[in-house]
């Protein structure tokens, strides 16, 4: 699975945008504590001043990856790589245009709803 997280965490209008970085602590922590059975590994990308919340870094089965660029490049890229390798992926977004270049390549998408019914946040 890998998570846009700028996306997820702009789904909930809870005063994200005032502390971008404090947003992405709590959705990483969220992720590490669900534990999430479904999936073998989760790679939570931040972009921008998300970065700040979170370092590079795998805890448990989730992986933080930080965009130098734009979050939705890094996530097609991180997708390619998975597609590639001939592994099943679900990819966390409500950009549409995202999700239509994330089926192009071969994988699921899924909304960021589903995801938060899934874990404490």
């Amino acid at each position: 699975m890998i998570i846009d997280s700028a996306n997820v965490v702009g789904s909930v209008p809870d005063g994200w945008w005032r502390d971008r970085a404090a947003a992405a602590y709590r959705l990483h922590r969220c992720l590490v504590d669900a534990r999430l059975s479904t999936v073998d590994r989760v790679e939570l990308v931040l972009e921008g001043p998300a970065r700040q919340g979170v370092p590079e870094s795998t805890t448990g089965s989730v992986w933080v990856r930080h965009a130098d660029g734009l979050g939705d490049d890094e996530v097609i890229r991180r997708a390619c790589s998975v597609v590639a390798a001939g592994e099943d992926l679900t990819v966390v977004t409500a950009d549409r245009a995202l999700a239509d270049r994330i089926h192009a390549i071969g994988a699921d998408v899924s909304p960021p709803s589903a995801l938060l019914r899934e874990i404490d946040y």
